[in-house]
């Protein structure tokens, strides 16, 4: 059985797909004249913003991202807990197993941003972009979240949503699940597990 279970927060806990490409596309127009469709952004759900701007090619990356994030205040009635993850950490009260959170948002979005929807309580771990000095698909940031709390490589799984996730746990030697209902490309991803619900990561519960 794990021992251990950390989940990435956008697309895995809450979905901010509207959000976070709602307001990059606004940004863009606004502050560099530039009309994307939003298909042609979904490449920046998952990595940090830092990255996904210079990615796009704009050069002033720190007004950038702070234009994007006030931008995204006009979004955040659009952020909600996915159907099933609170019940799910209520279950997992009920085991000894380890909780937290690994994530591609900085400290002040994951205070911003999912703080505020009360799950904190049962994933006292957290790492955020600004903890690591590399980031998602690198394996740091698990290597990392392994470090601070103690939880083993070889018990501890990460659910996630991105191809990104799922390379960050390969390489840092943790088993991964991909959680389907926040998932754009479930075919490309080989995930361990892919849950379509996530009461179903609760059958690992019953695994040896």
């Amino acid at each position: 059985m794990y021992t251990a279970f950390i989940f990435d927060i956008d697309g895995t806990l809450i979905n901010t797909e509207q959000a976070v490409l709602g307001s990059l596309r606004k940004m863009l127009k606004a502050s560099y004249n530039r009309e994307m469709d939003l298909a042609d952004l979904a490449f920046a759900l998952g990595i940090p913003g830092a990255v996904s701007l210079r990615q796009l090619g704009i050069e002033d990356v720190e007004h950038a991202n702070k234009c994007w994030n006030e931008l995204m205040r006009d979004y955040r009635h659009t952020i909600h807990v996915f159907d099933g993850i609170g019940e799910l950490l209520a279950e997992l009260r009920d085991y000894p197993v380890l909780k937290g959170v690994v994530t591609s948002k900085t400290s002040q979005e994951y205070l911003d941003d999912f703080v505020p929807f009360g799950l904190v309580r049962d994933l006292p771990f957290a790492l955020c972009a600004d903890d690591t000095n590399r980031h998602k698909p690198h394996p740091e940031p698990l290597l990392t979240f392994l470090e601070i709390s103690g939880a083993r490589a070889d018990s501890t799984i990460y659910i996630g949503d991105t191809v990104y996730d799922y390379e960050c746990a390969r390489d840092a030697g943790v088993d991964f699940g991909l959680a389907l209902w926040g998932c754009r490309q479930p075919d490309i991803i080989p995930a361990k597990y892919k849950f379509e619900h996530p009461k179903d990561i609760l059958t690992l519960m019953n695994r040896p």
